[in-house]
């Protein structure tokens, strides 16, 4: 724990001097519309990702969240546009957790999880592209909207979702017998089945919990943008793993954490939105995204050699 705390002083700092930097050069950044703008489209980045960090706890990997997300909102959507708001809401997000069940199921049974999920991938994705025949969704209903579009007390709705499930998760995984078998399972497997712990309803109840949380994100998309088709989660999936990485989770598992995934997050859309302000090319967006990327991870293996040689 402390050494999660003592690896992300780095990126806390680097929030920090990105907020000093742009409100330097860019006079917009510091507009209450601009700043507002930066937490609602992290709030999208970091719930897609908030399921897959507890995946990557159990040094596993979920490549599906992306195409689980678009097949679920896509299902979703055909109801939702009817007026049935809350039955199709509640068929996209058990699509998305019976997505996560069948990658858990496969992991369980000894899958490598980089090829149980990489194969959900597609079968995901081709679900969406039966499903949605080429064809666009959109118009849906105002109570709907309110999910990703709408304010409460005066704050965009996405944001306080995204505080929501923050507090959730990080009591999940501090404070309950889950959490810590999660950490335990992912720094050591082996002992973990030794010491009597059901790995494998565990990791059912991991993956499920990935697709879940993906649906959900889902639906707070569509209803952001208010429209849905089969490749709307192809472009989500390498920011998200890049949120989990940049925000300090090991890819060994074991260690990291919900809150430096938000973290990851508000660093990935503070670089962006300065880069768009900017008006640098969208060609070095990637660059800079995929060095960040490498600079964190270095850190981590830098400190964590620090502490095994202290």
């Amino acid at each position: 724990m402390s050494h999660f705390w003592l690896s992300s002083l780095p990126r806390l700092v680097m929030i920090i001097v990105l907020l000093v930097a742009l409100s330097f050069v860019s006079p917009a950044f510091l507009s209450v519309q601009n700043l507002t703008n930066i937490l609602r489209q992290a709030s999208l980045l970091f719930l897609l990702a908030s399921g897959l960090t507890v995946v990557i706890l159990t040094a596993g990997i979920d490549l599906s969240i992306g195409s689980v997300l678009a097949l679920s909102a896509s299902v979703a959507a055909n109801f939702i546009q009817q007026g049935w708001i809350w039955a199709g809401s509640l068929i996209g997000l058990a699509i998305g957790a019976a997505c996560g069940l069948l990658n858990g199921l496969m992991v369980a049974v000894g899958l490598p999880p980089f090829i149980a999920t990489y194969g959900m991938l597609w079968v995901a994705e081709g679900f969406a592209q039966v499903f949605m025949k080429g064809e666009i969704i959109s118009g849906f209903p105002t109570g709907f909207r309110f999910l990703g579009a709408g304010y409460l007390a005066g704050v965009p709705v996405p944001i306080l979702v995204m505080i929501v499930v923050l507090m959730v998760c990080i009591f999940a995984l501090r404070r309950t017998n889950f959490g810590r078998y999660v950490y335990f399972f992912g720094a050591n497997r082996e002992a973990a089945r030794l010491s009597g712990i059901n790995t494998r309803g565990n990791l059912l109840l991991v993956y499920s919990l990935s697709g879940l949380i993906s649906a959900f994100a889902g639906l707070v998309y569509i209803s952001r943008i208010d429209a849905v088709e089969s490749t709307i989660g192809e472009p989500l999936l390498l920011p998200a793993i890049a949120a989990v990485c940049i925000g300090g989770t090991s890819l060994f598992g074991g260690e990291g954490g919900i809150g430096g995934t938000m973290v990851g997050a508000l660093i990935m859309t503070l670089v962006t939105n300065g880069m768009n302000l900017l008006n640098a090319s969208p060609y070095w967006q990637p660059f800079v995204m995929g060095a960040i990327v490498v600079l964190s991870v270095a850190i981590d293996q830098f400190g964590s050699a620090k502490v095994e040689t202290a």
